[in-house]
């Protein structure tokens, strides 16, 4: 295992998913509200919603890097899923918490918390990759798949709890 090309690659995943998770937050108004690109873009302000910019972004360096270092890093994979779950849990654990101590929720803040997410399960998916934590292969590919699955129902579909509430809406429900 190569450390350097695995702290590089990292720090190109961290930038990706900045880059990426920034422009899905806007690519479906862009695509004119199309149906597909609803499924990995932000198509309101929830919470759940934002959770793509992280998962998608994430979730394509996880892949592609998967490849990369296949041969070289058997615990790659199931370390990166590992980081996608630890960003996709900060960011909804802080929002609330934040949100609930405050009574409101500030853009910058939200910004800011999409940003410390992505570089926390980025730096977790490096310590466990260089750690040679052992993984379930099936595990993670589950959780992936189940993700996708969410993502793809809950954006046409969404649930009447909070992790769902438009927060852009002017008029909160009851």
């Amino acid at each position: 295992m190569n450390i350097k090309k695995i702290r590089y690659y990292q720090l190109f995943s961290i930038f990706f998913d900045f880059i990426l998770g920034t422009i899905l937050h806007f690519t479906y108004k862009w695509s004119g509200n199309n149906s597909l690109v609803a499924i990995f873009s932000s198509i309101n302000e929830s919470v759940w919603e934002h959770l793509k910019l992280l998962f998608f972004p994430m979730l394509i360096t996880t892949i592609m890097g998967s490849f990369y270092f296949r041969n070289k890093v058997p615990n790659f994979f199931c370390s990166k899923v590992f980081g996608i779950f630890i960003a996709i849990s900060f960011t909804i654990v802080f929002f609330y918490t934040y949100a609930g101590i405050l009574g409101i929720n500030l853009a910058i803040v939200d910004i800011s918390s999409f940003f410390i997410a992505v570089i926390l399960g980025e730096f977790i998916s490096y310590l466990l990759i260089i750690n040679k934590t052992k993984c379930n292969i099936i595990l993670s590919s589950l959780f992936i798949i189940l993700m996708v699955l969410f993502f793809t129902v809950f954006t046409f579909n969404p649930p009447s709890i909070g992790l769902f509430y438009d927060l852009g809406q002017k008029n909160k429900p009851n």
